[in-house]
């Protein structure tokens, strides 16, 4: 589990502290769990699935899939709804009305942008 606990973390770009605080744990009691000098309970298993969507039976023993099929889109809807309460002089707002007049050249050049901000 200590590999996929980490996995779950990077594929978030977290920090151990960060994912920590995530979860209600220390920094270094994620190292502790990463490491394997440390097994999470049930408590933190089942706070890793449920803030991060992942699935239980993956997180536990590795089979299936990693994150639970539809939460990224209920994510996503929840994001966005808490955008339309920000009113539309909100940073958050103009940025995903600037996403939703995007062309296909626009999101190429944005993906570009990413990529060479994140140094991929």
């Amino acid at each position: 589990m200590k590999d996929r606990i980490k996995q779950v973390r990077k594929s978030q770009n977290l920090t151990q502290t960060a994912f920590g605080d995530i979860i209600g744990v220390k920094g270094n009691t994620i190292t502790n769990y990463e490491t394997g000098l440390r097994n999470p309970t049930d408590a933190v298993i089942k706070s890793i699935c449920r803030e991060f969507g992942v699935s239980e039976e993956w997180l536990r023993t590795g089979n299936g899939d990693m994150f639970v099929p539809g939460i990224k889109d209920k994510q996503i809807s929840a994001m966005l709804a808490d955008v339309m309460k920000s009113g539309e002089d909100s940073f958050r707002h103009r940025l995903v009305s600037a996403l939703a007049r995007l062309d296909d050249e626009g999101w190429d050049n944005l993906e570009k942008l990413i990529d060479m901000i994140s140094n991929k």
